[in-house]
């Protein structure tokens, strides 16, 4: 989920963004996830456009 994330996103990210990316890499998977499908708060220093981003989940393909 977050490489997918990552391949659809950064192509045109700033240091800032990257630097962002890097401390949710910081964090455990299963709290990223739950940030994404909404199922927990995300915390204040995560939420913002790229969280919102990640919570729209058009990056993940989902067999059918």
């Amino acid at each position: 989920m977050i490489g997918g994330f990552f391949d659809r996103y950064s192509a045109g990210w700033s240091e800032a963004d990257l630097v962002w990316f890097e401390t949710l890499l910081d964090e455990d998977d299963v709290d990223v996830m739950a940030w994404a499908l909404k199922t927990q708060e995300t915390p204040p220093h995560h939420d913002g456009p790229h969280m919102e981003l990640m919570q729209r989940l058009d990056y993940v393909d989902i067999p059918r």
